[in-house]
């Protein structure tokens, strides 16, 4: 059987499995992907599904999306912009509507950028993202809303923040 060009993903997975000190057969096992098949991956002769990438990720606790780029499944760049919106999505620091104002705004900047928004990007919501970044731009570190504009009369101040909070008020 001649090697197909699956951009060294036979090796990569090869040395990852060894890494984390798994035989064949214990990939196999953790898997449920057969041991035969599995060789095959990895000296190069089969090109596996993305289910299948996905159960190996898995299971040697690595990035799926990494093996999808190695598979030619997955371009480089999209990777890196899945990774990023994972990275934002799991943040326990911030809520999830500051999650997807954060995703909205990113996006915001790649449409500007000449870039499609990324897969699950809600394309209706750039109107919605336009207007909380105002807002969320204004209210950021300090949790001032309103921001310089020296609109903070009575109930605009939003947030309750205090002019000893703020040291352009």
């Amino acid at each position: 059987m001649a090697s197909l060009n699956v951009g060294n993903l036979g090796e990569y997975l090869r040395e990852q499995r060894r890494a984390a000190q798994l035989s064949l057969r214990q990939l196999a096992d953790a898997t449920g992907v057969s041991n035969p098949y599995l060789s095959q991956i990895e000296r190069g002769l089969r090109k596996p599904s993305a289910d299948v990438l996905q159960q190996v990720a898995k299971a040697l606790r690595i990035s799926a999306e990494t093996l999808y780029v190695r598979a030619g499944i997955l371009d480089e760049r999209e990777r890196e912009e899945l990774e990023t919106r994972a990275v934002i999505l799991a943040d326990p620091s911030i809520n999830e509507r500051q999650k997807n104002v954060l995703l909205q705004i990113y996006d915001s900047f790649r449409r500007e950028n000449g870039f499609p928004p990324g897969p699950g990007a809600d394309v209706n919501a750039e109107a919605d993202a336009a207007a909380d970044a105002g807002a969320s731009a204004d209210a950021g570190a300090g949790g001032d809303a309103g921001g310089d504009a020296g609109t903070r009369d009575g109930d605009d101040a939003g947030t309750g923040a205090t002019k000893d909070q703020h040291p352009h008020s």
